[in-house]
């Protein structure tokens, strides 16, 4: 049994001051999604050929995002009914190299390099100058539709890190291609997804001499510090959108598999502006390091609409994701770190009342939560020093561990505290699930 949220259960979020009785709609997560073309006009004129006039010879691309939102469970995220537009609801995101910690420099020549070292550290424009050409444009399309979103340069032969939920549209008979920082393009080939992380890794054919990204530590990302985050909005290929973290370890549920298992990650927050189509591009330090992979939004509409940017963008922490990023590269079936438990949000109190913490409604027999004694019932308050708020919460956290990594579970049981020492499974392992 793999860690489940499958009553997504989350208190709403409310202006204060408002009748309780009368909130209204809470706000919804949703995944920017690759970016899609609008329909044709069924009468007037003909719609424009593209936005903004020509782009160094690319071609234009007009996007709107479908109007439908599928509402995942009763609510999920932060008080919010988590929406997923299964077609469109992507956004950024940011992929980090192969292999190193820092992003490397742009190589430019003539004018451009003359420009480039006139630009101080630390600022968005040495920041933009130093990421942009680590950064992809990926044009998708497959049985669900078609799209874009964004990708970043892992290794100068093509490997492209981005999210499952823009590289899965190319996969089985899709197609893929790339449209580099130069202007050029390339087909490309998905190496392999993760679902319960967002994450995916594609390949770029036949290209060589590419600038690839290198990772900095989300670990060492701090509230208030700047970031920038770059990919292709509603197809705009190379935008460049600055802010700060506004918060961090955020848990943020976009939806579940087939079994019910949740893609739910510790998030960083960021109020850079992030709109469909960013997801899978970078989010970066004023160092030009890649911290996160931006790839949701929240967004006010639980009906459908076009979702977009209130500033409120989330992005995977990298370091959480690279033993699954090496995994898909080598080609393994990634793994992820697991109690062995279903679990849902403690019924909220009421007015003033607040009850934090996630509840166990099932638990594997033979899982590493039933080996420790965990039941039923028991209601799970903190994994080491990480206070659990609810079921999200307690699911992002444990996915940021690996498999056979030792935690200290606080809960409860009658009123009473009681702590565990756990190690912690791996759902590459047989079991009740």
């Amino acid at each position: 049994m793999d860690d489940q949220n499958p009553a997504n259960q989350h208190p709403d979020f409310a202006d204060a001051g408002q009748d309780p009785t009368s909130f209204p709609p809470p706000p919804a997560w949703t995944l920017a999604g690759p970016a899609l073309p609008p329909p044709p006009p069924t009468s007037g004129p003909a719609a424009p050929a593209h936005l903004g006039g020509p782009r160094r010879g690319r071609r234009g691309f007009a996007a709107a995002v479908v109007a439908a939102a599928l509402v995942v469970g009763g609510g999920a995220g932060l008080g919010g009914a988590a929406a997923y537009d299964a077609l469109n609801g992507d956004d950024g995101g940011s992929a980090p190299s192969a292999s190193g910690t820092s992003f490397s420099t742009v190589a430019s020549t003539g004018s451009d390099a003359d420009a480039s070292a006139a630009v101080a550290d630390g600022t968005v424009e040495k920041v933009a100058a130093t990421v942009l050409p680590s950064v992809v444009k990926l044009d998708v399309s497959g049985a669900q539709g078609a799209g874009s979103g964004s990708g970043i340069i892992l290794s100068s032969d093509g490997l492209i890190l981005t999210n499952n939920h823009v590289a899965e549209i190319g996969a089985q008979g899709g197609s893929i291609t790339v449209s580099f920082n130069d202007g050029s393009h390339a087909s490309a080939t998905v190496v392999g997804t993760d679902p319960l992380t967002d994450t995916a890794l594609v390949q770029a054919q036949d290209v060589s001499g590419l600038t690839p990204a290198t990772l900095g530590k989300s670990s060492q990302v701090q509230v208030g510090q700047g970031v920038v985050a770059v990919g292709s909005p509603f197809g705009l290929d190379a935008t460049v959108t600055a802010g700060i973290v506004s918060a961090l370890n955020r848990p943020v549920n976009v939806g579940s598999d087939g079994e019910g298992n949740a893609t739910v990650y510790p998030a960083i927050q960021t109020d850079a502006a992030i709109n469909p189509g960013n997801s899978g591009g970078p989010l970066v330090d004023l160092d030009g390091n890649v911290v996160g992979i931006n790839s949701s939004i929240q967004s006010t509409s639980t009906t459908g609409g076009e979702a977009g940017s209130i500033g409120l963008g989330f992005a995977i922490p990298i370091e959480e994701v690279l033993p699954i990023i090496d995994q898909i590269k080598n080609g393994e079936t990634p793994t992820h770190a697991r109690l062995g438990i279903s679990v849902e949000d403690v019924a909220a109190g009421h007015g003033a009342l607040v009850s934090d913490g996630a509840v166990i409604r099932e638990i594997g027999d033979g899982s590493a939560a039933s080996s420790a004694g965990l039941r039923a019932g028991d209601v799970i308050t903190k994994i080491d020093d990480t206070l659990i708020t609810g079921s999200d919460s307690l699911v992002a956290t444990v996915r940021a561990y690996r498999p056979g990594d030792e935690v200290t579970v606080t809960y409860t049981r009658d009123g009473e505290e009681r702590t565990a020492t756990i190690t912690l499974d791996s759902d590459a392992e047989t079991s009740n699930s």
